[in-house]
């Protein structure tokens, strides 16, 4: 999940609670709403570009797996309004996955590795059409599953 702004759709905190790890890519505002996330085994939260105020949080962090790394950060120092999926890429060139945020806007490209994806607004602040989030299955080197949620 991302771009939370102090609330988080309660149906995105089911799906959080229900994962071995949930990830927050930024723009928290509140870190209350972060003890909202019970995961199995792990909660990452990132900063955002509106999180200088929360000291407690890197503005990267990395998840390393058998299979691939996971690269979490908000975007926004990759491009103001719309972070270059170019730009993150050439930073992590080896990930598998890098997940950001910062435009509230859900996105999946698989054009190229590694892959670059934003769960979108988990909140009610600029959600375009509903708060969101995805669940990401790793299976094995090559199987990794990504499913994008909605709710309104």
């Amino acid at each position: 999940m991302s771009d939370s702004h102090g609330f988080i759709h309660p149906e995105v905190i089911k799906i959080a609670n229900q994962c071995d790890i949930a990830i927050h890519a930024g723009d928290i505002i509140n870190e209350a709403t972060l003890s909202q996330l019970k995961p199995k085994q792990k909660l990452i939260a990132i900063k955002g570009n509106n999180d200088d105020h929360i000291t407690s949080l890197n503005t990267v962090e990395f998840l390393e797996f058998p299979s691939g790394k996971i690269v979490i950060e908000h975007g926004h120092l990759h491009g103001h309004h719309k972070p270059s999926h170019e730009s993150l890429r050439e930073t992590y060139p080896d990930a598998k996955v890098i997940i950001y945020g910062h435009t509230h806007k859900q996105v999946i490209d698989k054009e190229s590795t590694p892959w670059v994806i934003n769960p979108g607004a988990s909140g009610e602040v600029r959600n375009h059409g509903g708060s969101k989030c995805f669940t990401m299955d790793i299976y094995d080197e090559k199987e990794w599953l990504i499913t994008p949620y909605t709710f309104s």
